[in-house]
């Protein structure tokens, strides 16, 4: 009977409990968000700190990524044109200075990258085929290495995202110990009883997935981004190499 008694008091008297005053024997108690956290233990407190700081941590990854993809985005669509028309002309060394004009762009690092080997190549007497090939080597491991620079912090949002509602639940299991503590030393069974512990389990919890729930979205929008990125560095190194054949094959007749 007792175990029906809480159970009945968590999911259906707590919702509408927390909206009005509580009676105990000290008299009136505001169950606001405040009152909670100052009635919390300092484990169930700790735990929402834990949970503060992931969040915070998150927010702050997400404005950094979101603030590099969209410089990404604007001078790559700035230096597309500007780079095929300079290589169209035959200029590679305009074509080099337009891409270190555009430092943030993710498919100017890819696309400078080859231009310099190429051109320290051009010159040599090494057969056009190992000049190709070096260019396209140097042309992979630009964009290996933007890749990694765009994925930068999505590894620890993933994190947060799966491991925030089990810190969360945590700090429910934390509660309702503190609940059954609470009608265990108080000898009640009454909703004064177990408020505040169970008070703790709720915030908790919908911290957790307050937390959780933004860090998976934004994790599945940026890796989005990223796969469409990789596919315009993708199609940027073989448009370039075949410009490179090209040009080969010009200087060699």
């Amino acid at each position: 009977m007792l175990f029906t008694h809480l159970a009945s008091s968590i999911f259906f008297k707590v919702p509408t409990a927390a909206l009005v005053l509580l009676q105990s024997g000290s008299g009136a108690q505001r169950f606001d968000l405040w009152h909670m956290w100052v009635n919390m233990q300092w484990p169930a407190r700790s735990i929402a700190i834990i949970l503060l700081g992931m969040s915070a941590w998150s927010m702050g990854v997400m404005m950094d990524r979101w603030l590099a993809f969209q410089a990404a985005r604007k001078q790559s669509r700035q230096f597309a044109p500007i780079v095929a028309g300079a290589l169209r002309e035959g200029k590679l060394d305009e074509a080099i200075r337009v891409a270190e004009r555009n430092k943030k762009s993710h498919l100017a690092k890819v696309v400078n990258a080859g231009l310099l080997e190429f051109r320290v190549h051009e010159q040599s007497t090494e057969i056009p085929g190992d000049k190709i090939e070096a260019s396209r080597r140097a042309l992979e491991r630009a964009s290996a290495i933007v890749h990694a620079e765009l994925e930068r912090g999505l590894s620890g949002l993933a994190t947060i995202g799966s491991t925030a509602p089990f810190v969360g639940l945590l700090g429910t299991v934390i509660g309702i110990i503190d609940a059954f503590r609470e009608i265990q030393g108080e000898n009640a069974t009454g909703i004064s009883a177990v408020a505040g512990g169970i008070s703790e389990a709720l915030v908790t919890t919908a911290l957790g997935l307050t937390v959780a729930i933004p860090a998976v979205m934004m994790f599945n929008y940026f890796t989005t981004k990223i796969k469409a990125f990789d596919v315009e560095m993708d199609n940027s190194s073989s448009e370039l190499v075949d410009y490179f054949l090209k040009r080969a094959v010009v200087v060699k007749r």
